[in-house]
């Protein structure tokens, strides 16, 4: 067994909270049962990296309705289709008429919009900065295909500002372990300013078990010694500066704008919206803010930032299953309660 291995499970110094951003990062976590091997004074918090997650139930309603328009089919992924929003979810209206197919790359729309010319095709365009990035590759397609029966319904966000939130209104995390996918379009040095503003360290990571744990042993040592400094544990793929045709590519076509997250209400900046000049890509995406659970228990809003695990809630494991999802988190599967639940976390 290596050092980090016995360092990590015979901690015993002050409890630490660690935060992990990325909804990859939580899956892995739970997949690999890497809370086993650690030390009962390192406590790891799921945060709002969960793109299905974050997403306010006014943007799942306006779903709804594009997909009841006549001549007008919503395409999306898998796990969108099952998030419900102020009364139904996608799924639930196929039976009423409404047009809904599932796609696994936003490319995919490309083909769908020239085979049927006369219908309307909305893509459900949710994500942080790295599914933006494809999302600006498609919207570039487009164009220059001349392909006209497109558009975006956006809810899309980006990392630093709601870390920041998170600093701010919640409070109590000493380190964080930054989103690899999002790094490799950002660069590590993104969270430069917060590990200096707020006296926190950052590590990137991988998404393997073993790239996890090498992350938590530096942030642990760092915390330790009172380090607040950014670490590039996942250099294979990230960067400092990032991919920037990738970054040039998003701002070509996107621009910042204030965004609601669940459970955190609007955060100014912190989304991204096509720009004046492609709005015609737009399927009504600006102003859809209004979050209220269809169930009055859930507490996704809780356990998206920090404040609760998925365990505490009444709902957890009994009313709320995969089978039967009462809220976001347990939808999708980069969901922290979707990820308790079927790797028994909750045990």
């Amino acid at each position: 067994m290596t050092d980090y291995r016995k360092f990590l499970r015979e901690y015993d110094g002050s409890a630490i909270r660690i935060m992990e951003i990325c909804g990859t990062h939580t899956a892995s976590i739970a997949h690999s049962g890497i809370v086993s091997l650690l030390s009962p004074k390192i406590q790891l918090i799921s945060g709002p990296g969960c793109p299905v997650c974050v997403t306010v139930t006014e943007y799942i309603d306006r779903l709804v309705e594009l997909s009841l328009t006549p001549d007008t089919v919503v395409v999306t992924f898998g796990d969108m289709i099952r998030v419900t929003g102020s009364a139904k979810s996608l799924q639930d209206v196929r039976s009423e008429g409404g047009q809904v197919r599932m796609v696994y790359s936003p490319l995919d729309i490309v083909r769908l919009a020239a085979d049927e010319p006369a219908k309307n095709f909305v893509f459900a365009a949710i994500g942080f900065e790295t599914t933006t990035a494809v999302y600006a590759a498609l919207i570039d397609e487009l164009v220059r295909a001349g392909i006209k029966n497109v558009r975006l319904l956006t809810s899309l966000k980006t990392m630093p500002l709601v870390i920041e939130w998170v600093c701010r209104m919640q409070g109590g995390i000493d380190g964080f372990l930054a989103p690899g996918h999002v790094s490799v379009i950002t660069g590590s040095n993104l969270f430069e300013p917060l590990a200096k503003e707020f006296h926190v360290p950052f590590a990137v990571a991988g998404f393997e078990g073993e790239q996890i744990l090498i992350a938590l042993f530096a942030l642990v040592k760092m915390i330790s010694h009172g380090e607040n400094r950014v670490m590039n544990l996942y250099p294979s793929a990230v960067t400092a500066e990032g991919n920037k045709t990738a970054q040039d590519m998003i701002s070509r076509y996107f621009e910042p704008c204030d965004a609601a997250w669940r459970g955190m209400g609007i955060v100014p900046d912190s989304g991204m919206t096509l720009r004046e000049e492609y709005s015609a890509y737009d399927a009504g995406s600006r102003g859809l803010f209004s979050d209220h659970s269809h169930h009055p228990k859930c507490r996704c809003a809780q356990v998206i930032t920090g404040a609760e695990k998925p365990p505490e809630c009444k709902l957890f494991g009994t009313v709320c299953t995969p089978d039967k999802p009462q809220g976001a988190c347990m939808v999708s599967t980069e969901g922290s309660c979707y990820s308790y639940f079927v790797n028994r976390r909750n045990r």
